[in-house]
């Protein structure tokens, strides 16, 4: 393989060094015209290295070279109309004899010209490139190729010529890959709702060059080809990744340039949030405490059997911590967000609906190289678009990305999941899926006993969990009340944030404007840091054996 590489290219590398003086005079004899010249002789370089690089290896390589030569300006005559010269061995006899004066013209075309052609073809729109590709490359004609793409003889004549200008033009362009192309960025992002049948929107956003074209049309609504240099992809590449992008909604397409259609919160908001928050977070953390040893010191009293003793008390908090803070960000949130129900193509629960069974919405978050990203997120057994109908259940697992706790976890629970929970926590377990009881075990769900499973997390009973008396009731909202003042200067301090950086075409988007304010305000991160910094939560790192974060409500 080595050797066959080596002779192309020293085949291409004589071709460009000695032919391509000759080729030109003997464009410029039969045209007449220098410009004319030019883009034949390039017509006729692109065939030959276009070959070349095919493994072409002719007998007799100068015979071939102008038998090719001949053969592309027949091509070009006839499509002309206005040249009636035919081509003639006289024609070339001339110039069919060995040069060895190495005085060959700097101006003329060379092997990094040649380098230059093929990167404007990877450059080029499809419309242009499929009939550039099948006329020099495939050696079709006219009819042909109007023929196979549908169009008429006279459309492809005309992206012909243009494409040919197209060529020209970007040759002569110094173009510069943008800084994606060398330097990709990382993206996070935080999803609500429920994914597609496909596994939409992850399938897409999980990939780093999705990622990077997202980003960079964020930044700067681009063309398809201005997308394609940013990132340093081919053009036929990009357009099918703009094209399924633009299908899974995740894009959209104004004019002739692609807009990304979330939003995505820049490295330095980031940081002037996660710093306000941190500077909030210990009497936020506090107020959240409160709250909840308030609500749990109550129902102890009151209900003792509002629970099922499977897990330490000290492990449960984790699960009820988080619980109350989100009770607290929801308190905060409510006076600054409209309904779901005001705005068009909302779901039954809340999210966008999307493509193929999909409701959804997301959040992108710019990262720095090598951060690792601080994130508490939830997920529960409701995750399939088709099983909207059935009774709700309450299997929820907050996903803790500290000490790789969320390793341990599955990153999503299903339907089925939730009802041999169920079944477990009511003891009938031989009724539940026996392949699905092995994986909840194996997650740390459930243990296997003498008695059959048993729940490993904490059980909460529905009808267990009654309403409190009004005085009692007013006692606790108070103190949600005072956490959520806490969070609201917080809330408002990242509003200000995202307005400044919202992008022109996102700007009278008020959905997803709330969406991305009150992702980036979620306090979840900060309370737990802060609680396992007061020694509030106990995290030993070589437990591995109980399920921070689970619970079922039955």
């Amino acid at each position: 393989m080595q050797q066959v590489n080596e002779l192309m290219n020293r085949l291409i590398y004589e071709f460009t060094e000695n032919y391509m003086e000759k080729l030109f005079y003997f464009c410029l004899k039969k045209t007449g015209n220098n410009m004319e010249a030019e883009d034949l002789t390039q017509d006729i370089a692109l065939q030959i290295i276009t070959a070349l690089n095919k493994g072409t290896v002719p007998t007799s390589f100068s015979a071939w070279v102008w038998q090719i030569a001949r053969n592309r300006y027949a091509v070009w005559a006839k499509a002309k109309h206005n040249r009636n010269e035919s081509v003639s061995d006289s024609d070339i006899s001339n110039y069919e004899i060995e040069d060895k004066s190495e005085n060959m013209l700097d101006e003329m075309i060379c092997a990094e010209q040649m380098t230059l052609l093929r990167r404007e073809l990877a450059f080029i729109k499809s419309d242009y490139r499929n009939i550039i590709v099948s006329y020099y490359a495939e050696n079709k004609n006219v009819c042909e190729i109007a023929e196979s793409l549908s169009l008429s003889v006279n459309t492809v004549k005309s992206r012909l010529l243009r494409a040919r200008g197209i060529l020209k033009e970007g040759m002569d362009m110094a173009r510069e890959f943008g800084k994606l192309s060398y330097n990709p960025e990382n993206v996070a992002f935080v999803m609500n709702g429920m994914i597609g049948k496909s596994g939409e929107p992850w399938n897409y956003i999980s990939r780093l060059l999705c990622k990077n074209i997202l980003l960079a049309a964020y930044r700067t609504p681009s063309t398809a080809e201005e997308l394609a240099m940013e990132v340093g992809v081919a053009l036929p590449y990009m357009e099918e990744e703009l094209s399924a992008l633009e299908k899974a909604t995740l894009m959209k397409k104004n004019g002739n340039k692609y807009e990304t259609n979330i939003f995505i919160v820049s490295k330095e908001t980031r940081n002037k949030i996660y710093a306000h928050l941190r500077s909030i977070a210990p009497e936020l953390t506090k107020a959240v405490i409160e709250a909840m040893e308030y609500d749990i010191k109550w129902r102890n009293n009151n209900y003792p059997e509002w629970h099922e003793g499977y897990q330490p008390f000290e492990d449960m908090k984790w699960a009820l911590l988080m619980t109350e803070t989100d009770a607290i960000n929801s308190y905060t949130l409510k006076p600054f967000h409209k309904n779901a129900s005001d705005f068009a193509n909302i779901g039954p629960w809340g999210h966008t609906l999307r493509p193929n069974g999909g409701e959804w919405d997301i959040l992108g978050m710019e990262m720095h190289h090598g951060e690792k990203q601080d994130f508490v997120g939830l997920s529960g057994c409701v995750s399939n678009p088709d099983e909207k109908d059935l009774p709700e259940i309450w299997f929820r697992q907050y996903k803790f990305n500290f000490g790789k706790i969320e390793d341990r976890t599955p990153p999503f629970l299903n339907y089925a999941d939730g009802q041999a929970m169920i079944a477990v926590a009511e003891g009938k377990s031989e009724e539940a899926d026996k392949t699905i009881l092995k994986r909840l075990e194996s997650y740390g769900y459930i243990k296997n006993t003498d008695d059959g499973y048993i729940p490993t997390i904490m059980i909460m009973y529905r009808d267990k969990l009654r309403k409190m008396p009004r005085d009692v009731y007013l006692e606790f909202q108070a103190l949600r009340c005072k956490a959520a003042e806490i969070a609201t200067r917080h809330y408002l301090f990242c509003r200000e944030q995202i307005y400044k950086e919202i992008p022109e075409f996102l700007k009278d988007d008020e959905f997803q404007i709330d969406h991305a304010c009150a992702n980036i305000f979620s306090m979840r991160e900060a309370v737990l840091e802060e609680a396992i910094r007061q020694d509030y939560l106990i995290f030993d790192k070589d437990n591995d054996k109980q399920m921070l974060g689970a619970y079922l409500v039955i």
